[in-house]
């Protein structure tokens, strides 16, 4: 590129038309770019950095998590609610844009010109049709011309302006796509929670009856090798006990999965060390609000609805903005101009002037513009009014499947009590032979499977819950918070919560289902 700093138009002026175009054409062939694939260095540095981004600057974990804890950490640091936050701050930047737009507009140019010889031209006598022997020029060889304009186009104005309230509105939507992504993320973390507090209980539990179930797998294995026993007898036995282990081995996988997930939805690393709190009981979430209120108050706050609505109002601003495209241009402009060319009388004048532009056959085009616009508009009505439907009948399936889930939960329960029992008198009854350990075990592994149902119900119900707040449009924060640190957050959190079940008809009533029982 150093080249062509070096090839002035003076340089060019002597060489031949040709030969100028080659060298250009070599100037600009070195110039050609081509493919860079990314280095595995670069790629390296490229993965850190990420890594730093995902999860550095967190507050660490010093203490067990509760649920309002976890709300609050995904709130703060999940990325799909950061990505939301950006998209918010950038449609507040494109709303100062469009609202820079509506100023007029204030140009200034310069330009320097240049020639190798004289502007001259001649002239011919129109009544003898001679050309006249002399020529003349009025600009000199080199000069430069400068101008500052202050222009404002009332069609363009009003064009900016309809756009910049559909910017506001767009501003309005963003918000409300990031209500629902808070919704949908604390009712996933609610149902994630509860999963890992099922595989922190059972996790030391698995352990042990798997041990112990190795153990007399070992054991049979040598009363088999020295023919202690019929043969079919220990191998029958070995089979029962390695259908036990694969349930286990079942159980234990699922659960290894649970404390990842909430991990990932509070933006942790999915191998964190963290523990969650154990509560000393379960809380049944009980409903009291009549349906007929709850979609009231599903139809006032669904951010949904509030979204169609905007966008209803964006419909309304293109059909004004169509028709504002219809009316002439009428367009002011004041200037100051300088021109250094010597042969001019004044080298610097003000100047002012009026211009109107109408392109005419867009009024040919008035007829499909207004049934276009009102066309878009009854579409985005039709999407609120469908909108609206499926929010009732969301309500109605989010309220079927809570009660659903909540008689599941109790029927699990029941079951678990019934599973601990025959645990309890199997133990007691055990003695030395084998069979009677098989059956301990087997007691063990199928009170294990009902105390992980117990839970995976439970979380099942708390997530019924919480699609019920989802679908109601419960904000479980505040529109304006004074700070973000995450105890500030998680207090926000559990009075958002308290405030739900005292405004939306909806409470917590506890419910004597210890949370923990003991099964050996």
């Amino acid at each position: 590129m150093k080249i062509m700093h070096t090839l002035t138009s003076s340089s060019f002026r002597h060489l031949p038309t040709q030969v100028s175009a080659l060298v250009l054409i070599a100037v600009l062939s070195g110039c050609a770019v081509g493919p860079q694939p990314i280095t595995s260095d670069e790629r390296s540095a490229q993965i850190l950095d990420d890594k730093n981004a995902m999860f550095g600057g967190q507050e660490v974990i010093n203490a067990p998590i509760t649920m309002e804890d976890a709300i609050a950490r995904a709130l703060k640091y999940n990325l799909d609610n950061r990505l939301k936050l950006m998209e918010e701050a950038l449609s507040a930047k494109q709303l100062d844009m469009a609202n820079f737009n509506l100023l007029p507009k204030l140009t200034a140019n310069a330009g320097y010109s240049s020639r190798d010889n004289e502007a001259g031209s001649s002239s011919m006598d129109l009544i003898s049709g001679n050309r006249l022997p002399t020529s003349s020029t009025s600009q000199d060889k080199n000069h430069t011309a400068t101008d500052l304009t202050f222009s404002w186009n009332i069609l363009d104005f009003g064009v900016s302006y309809f756009q910049a309230k559909q910017q506001a509105d767009q501003g309005l939507v963003l918000q409300e796509r990031r209500r629902k992504v808070v919704q949908t993320m604390t009712q996933q973390v609610r149902q994630a929670y509860w999963q890992a507090v099922g595989a922190q209980l059972l996790e030391d539990k698995i352990s042990n009856v798997m041990n112990g179930a190795e153990q007399a797998l070992a054991n049979s294995r040598t009363i088999e090798t020295e023919r202690l026993r019929s043969p079919l007898d220990s191998l029958n036995y070995q089979r029962q006990m390695l259908d036990i282990l694969r349930q286990l081995e079942s159980i234990r996988d699922e659960l290894t999965q649970a404390k990842p997930r909430l991990a990932s939805l509070m933006n942790l690393p999915p191998n964190a060390d963290y523990k969650v709190v154990i509560p000393t009981q379960l809380d049944v979430p009980t409903v009291t609000a009549e349906l007929s209120k709850m979609e009231e108050l599903a139809l006032l706050n669904r951010p949904e609805l509030m979204e169609a609505a905007y966008n209803e109002r964006i419909s309304v601003e293109e059909t004004h903005k169509a028709m504002a495209r219809l009316f002439p241009g009428i367009e002011f402009s004041t200037s100051t101009n300088r021109d250094t060319n010597s042969f001019l009388v004044n080298n610097q004048w003000n100047a002012t002037g009026v211009r109107v532009s109408w392109n005419l056959l867009s009024l040919l085009n008035i007829g499909n513009t207004r049934g276009m616009a009102k066309a878009q508009l009854e579409v985005s009505r039709n999407q609120r009014l469908a909108l609206n439907m499926a929010v009732l009948t969301q309500v109605h399936v989010a309220y079927r499947d809570y009660l659903g889930r909540k008689h599941q939960y109790e029927r699990n329960y029941d079951m678990f009590n019934v599973d601990e029992r025959i645990l309890t008198h199997t133990h007691n009854a055990t003695n030395s032979s084998a069979d009677s350990r098989l059956q301990e075990i087997r007691a063990g592994a199928s009170a294990l499977m009902s105390e992980l149902r117990q839970y995976q119900s439970y979380g099942a119900l708390q997530s019924a819950y919480g699609q019920i707040l989802a679908t109601l449009g419960v904000d479980l924060l505040p529109k304006t918070l004074p700070s973000n640190a995450l105890t500030f957050l998680s207090q926000s959190v559990k009075q958002a919560e308290q405030d739900a079940d005292n405004n939306f008809g909806t409470t917590n009533q506890p419910t004597a289902y210890p949370a923990d029982k003991a099964v050996k």
